[in-house]
């Protein structure tokens, strides 16, 4: 509907701010939406641009010199139809001098800075913004004689209103496990494993293992605990160590179970994820052909229900059963092996005791180098590229025309101290007759026969000279030297075939089948003793006899040897748990010494990397006091030798 023409006597600003006041009042702008949905008084906004344009010289839309609408007499435009059209760009009129273009409505006032909202900061994360508050009214300077009500404001085009944010979340990403969008980031780069009971009974410590990933233990893997509790072997002794672990763990739980339980609440610092436990049934169909009620099939339903409950994280079994991971697979399953307890995961990188020296050795290092005579050995102080690879107590050699096989005594920094090596290939330095046929086992009766070196351990395939080479320098040292008072000798009793049962006798008589290897070491070193004739050879046996003790592994719990020479014979079949109890019976003056093939394994669920006799390797290398050898040639016999490379 047109619009009445211009009155002849132009209005005031009053008489259109109590025309606007006398308006019913419209909410307050809540953003985009809110005013879209307002009703806008169009006929009034027409009027006001009607009578404002002659009195302020509004810009002409038409062209220059153009007259308007309300002067001309034309019916002025609808005010909605007004408020969508664009602003069309001309030449400024005479009278209008002010800025026209930049003013965000099509009401006009000149000298009236564009009004501005102020920018509100960025909320951090995982917060909502603000309720941003409405403009204040501007006053109008440009006619001072009419007075603007307080709390009155204009509408403004759509495209001009600055939207209020109405609490919005902030699209920033949200820092940590803070909000979903940081819980779901935290779940994409940390795992959940799933636990099989027999990853805890072989590493009770298993739990902790795991780093920023999480671990679940379904309520099947309990139960099976439960059932290997009892008893007195190394399973119950580790199910009931894993039982109480869980028992602290649960005690005094503020924010439950379910919400899963810190797995550095015990104290480890290495642990920073969470520990669940399954709360709730979790049931997936599985093949008709596994039958629900074993155990194995039960805990790979829940391994597959997790991963539907939860398909943005990477759900992983864990096992050390080869047949439960190979069906895990064949269902579509991740499964994985426990590899936390290996030592080293490429035995060629295991620690050897020995370094060849490069061809230009002496080239290098014979810089600034140091040379002096003590105790019968020479001693060199070297620096240069090759000191930073150097360990302590390790033996290196060189080949050629200046050959050299020493022993690193000391390394401080980029300098290292060296020491010559005594020659036991000689007949003058012979060990109880027996003497070094290669270079390997010069340097390990080296370490035997040293009283500084209190822990030492020797690994080789066999007919290497293990045994025997221990055995003639533990003797040496018992009856010639008087440095120890008996020789000790222990070994697992791991059959390798079907175990024969229960054996009649004392502790001694039970271990006399196992020790097979040291009677057989002990005619080897008694036959050359011709002195005496066949009376004599007997005593001698029976005094050797008197100082070699054989003891069990079953009761060195809570033993404590004195001067005495320690031989655990077959050590690649203990656990690292094992091995540690044996380690630390040593008392004062007592030397320890280590026998094994790390090829011959015969423990279940022991591997070359998890054996006890690599894990004291590892973990001893470079202590002062400890010494290591692997021995390479076969000594036994050519028969012995072709076996052993060819089988």
């Amino acid at each position: 509907m047109p619009l009445p023409k211009a009155p002849t006597k132009p209005a005031t600003l009053l008489d259109l701010d109590t025309a606007v006041l006398a308006r019913p009042p419209r909410p307050r702008s809540r953003g985009a939406e809110a005013v879209a949905s307002e009703p806008v008084a169009a006929e009034a906004i027409a009027s006001d641009v009607a009578v404002l344009e002659p009195e302020v010289g509004a810009v002409n839309r038409r062209g220059a010199g153009a007259p308007s609408a309300a002067s001309a007499g034309a019916p002025a435009p609808d005010g909605a139809a007004l408020l969508r059209a664009p602003m069309r760009a001309g030449p400024a009129s005479p009278k209008a001098a002010t800025p026209r273009a930049a003013a965000p409505s099509p009401v006009v006032r000149s000298a009236v800075p564009p009004t501005t909202t102020p920018s509100m900061p960025e909320p951090r994360a995982g917060e909502t913004q603000p309720r941003q508050p409405a403009p204040e009214p501007v006053a109008a300077h440009a006619l001072p004689s009419a007075p603007v009500a307080r709390g009155t404001e204009r509408a403004t085009p759509p495209t001009q209103r600055t939207p209020a944010r109405t609490g919005a979340v902030s699209p920033l990403p949200v820092s940590g496990a803070t909000g979903r969008a940081g819980r779901r980031a935290a779940n994409e780069q940390s795992k959940l494993f799933v636990l099989d009971t027999n990853v805890l009974m072989h590493d009770p410590s298993s739990l902790f293992r795991f780093a920023e990933h999480d671990v679940f233990l379904p309520i099947i893997t309990l139960e099976e605990l439960d059932d290997h509790k009892k008893g007195m072997s190394e399973v119950a002794r580790n199910a009931r160590q894993v039982s109480r672990a869980l028992d602290a763990m649960v005690a005094d739980v503020e924010e439950g179970i379910e919400q899963g339980i810190p797995l550095d609440k015990l104290g480890s610092r290495e642990a920073t994820g969470r520990m669940f436990l399954q709360t709730q049934a979790l049931t997936s169909s599985l093949p008709e052909t596994l039958a629900t009620g074993k155990a194995d099939n039960q805990i790979l339903g829940v391994v597959r229900a997790l991963k539907h409950k939860y398909p943005d994280r990477q759900v992983v079994l864990v096992s050390k059963d080869i047949n439960m991971r190979i069906k895990a697979r064949a269902l579509g399953l991740p499964a994985e092996d426990y590899h936390n307890d290996q030592v080293v995961d490429d035995l060629d990188m295991l620690y050897a005791g020995t370094l060849a020296l490069p061809a230009d050795f002496w080239d290098r290092h014979s810089k600034g180098m140091e040379s002096w005579q003590q105790g019968g050995s020479n001693w060199y102080r070297i620096t240069g590229p090759a000191v930073p690879g150097l360990m302590l107590n390790q033996f290196v050699y060189l080949d050629g025309e200046m050959p050299l096989a020493a022993q690193v005594k000391e390394r401080n920094g980029k300098t290292a101290v060296l020491q010559t090596l005594r020659d036991f290939s000689h007949l003058k330095n012979a060990v109880w007759g027996v003497t070094a046929r290669n270079r390997e086992q010069n340097f390990a009766l080296n370490l035997l026969m040293n009283p500084e070196i209190d822990f030492v351990t020797l690994l080789g395939q066999a007919g290497t000279g293990k045994t025997l080479l221990a055995l003639a320098a533990g003797l040496a040292q018992t009856l010639e030297q008087k440095r120890y008072t008996e020789i000790i000798v222990t070994r697992a009793t791991v059959p390798v075939g079907e175990d024969i049962g229960y054996l009649p006798g004392t502790e001694e008589e039970k271990m006399q089948p196992w020790m097979g290897a040291l009677e057989d070491n002990l005619e080897v070193l008694t036959q050359g003793n011709g002195a005496g004739g066949e009376w004599g050879r007997a005593a001698a046996t029976d005094l050797i006899r008197s100082r070699i003790k054989v003891k069990a592994l079953s009761f060195m719990r809570g033993r404590t040897f004195m001067n005495k020479y320690l031989i655990i014979d077959e050590a690649q079949n203990l656990t690292p748990k094992q091995m540690k109890t044996l380690v630390t019976r040593a008392g004062p003056g007592t030397k320890v010494v280590c026998l094994g093939n790390i090829a011959q394994i015969d423990t279940p669920y022991l591997t070359e990397g998890s054996s006890g006799l690599t894990y004291v390797v590892d973990r001893f290398k470079g202590w002062g006091h400890a010494g290591h050898v692997t021995l390479q040639r076969g000594e036994r016999s050519r028969l012995a030798d072709f076996a052993a490379d060819a089988l």
